[in-house]
């Protein structure tokens, strides 16, 4: 049943947290079709995601979304060889709708349907590009629930190298976002009023470079600004130069423990995923410091930094491709270690 999943197009459906996506993906094609819906409006006015509203508003897009983005990709849900989903890590009420929707069209279709790991999505989305890396790399996770450093062997052959103590890098910068009376989403609108302070303004704390290993923290590094904040006269000027100050402090630290982390396994290949895997000033950085120190990175278009369907089905099909699926159980993972994937073989 599996194997024509091999030619055949595989639907991709997204729905760990506040975005709905959905996608097509078809070998050797590529990505035929994408659509996202973000929920970034709604939740605003509570200042962060909203679980059970998250839920619901999954269960009103997903379907019409799916239509949509078939008719896009100019095919019938009977053209399908495969439907792939997130499975976890994620909130377990929008995981649920996502599994049950994808489980529900495999059945109908009696196609095989296949559980994806969302950081598994995130961190093979550069190869959606037309030049994306070999493995074995390294590769930088960072979003709004998870900073980790990875040593990609194979395509589910993973080791952690180093992760978050505590808050993760884009929570960090969602909640100075929030404390300097920034919009939601609050890292967009941090990185963009960064881009008119001055970096050097405040001598913010690098957290953890003081000492080896590869995990991160960036709890203190927020404390650190809460108090200069509220120190300062609150003036739009000084604002811009807190907001450009932290960044350079995360961008900092990023950069330097990825170096220690390329150095640690002797690769020179770096992957950056997730949603701070968009922010222009971290780009720019590790572009400059490969550079200097003769490594290379690699990123996914701005657009599929962030969850989206895309990154979902193209993980999928290169499981079902070698045969793997899941039974028809509707099955989700609200906590799922990477390191505990099954590795990929044909």
């Amino acid at each position: 049943m599996a194997a024509a999943c091999v030619s055949k197009a595989v639907l991709g459906v997204e729905t760990s947290c506040d975005e709905t996506g959905v996608a097509v993906y078809r070998h050797p094609d590529g990505l035929i079709a994408h659509r996202l819906y973000s929920q970034a409006t709604m939740h605003a006015e509570f200042g962060g995601v909203v679980p059970e509203l998250a839920s619901r508003d999954h269960v009103r897009k997903l379907l019409p979304l799916v239509m949509a983005t078939m008719a896009d990709a100019d095919l019938t849900l009977q053209q399908l060889g495969g439907v792939a989903y997130t499975a976890g890590p994620g909130l377990a009420g929008a995981l649920l709708v996502g599994a049950g929707v994808a489980c529900a069209l495999a059945w109908a279709l009696r196609i095989p349907a296949i559980g994806v790991h969302h950081m598994e999505g995130h961190l093979l989305a550069p190869l959606l590009e037309t030049d994306p890396p070999a493995p074995p790399f390294v590769a930088l996770l960072v979003s709004g629930g998870h900073s980790m450093l990875v040593h990609v062997r194979a395509v589910g052959d993973y080791e952690l190298l180093g992760e978050t103590l505590d808050d993760a890098a884009g929570e960090a910068f969602d909640k100075t976002a929030m404390l300097l009376g920034l919009p939601y989403p609050g890292g967009p609108a941090l990185a963009a009023l960064a881009e008119h302070g001055r970096p050097d303004a405040y001598a913010f704390t690098r957290p953890l470079l003081d000492r080896p290993g590869l995990d991160f923290s960036f709890s203190g590094l927020k404390t650190q600004v809460m108090l200069a904040w509220r120190r300062s006269d609150c003036s739009e000027s000084v604002r811009a130069d807190v907001a450009a100050s932290f960044q350079a402090a995360v961008v900092e630290t990023l950069v330097e423990k990825c170096r220690r982390a390329l150095a640690s396994v002797g690769s020179r290949r770096l992957v950056v995923a997730g949603g701070v895997g968009a922010n222009r000033a971290l780009r720019a950085a590790l572009a400059e410091a490969g550079a200097h120190r003769g490594f290379r990175t690699w990123f996914p278009r701005p657009e599929f930094c962030t969850d989206n369907g895309a990154m979902i089905a193209h993980a999928g099909a290169l499981r079902l491709a070698v045969g793997q699926h899941e039974d028809q159980s509707i099955r989700v993972h609200p906590r799922w270690p990477l390191e505990s994937m099954v590795p990929l073989v044909a």
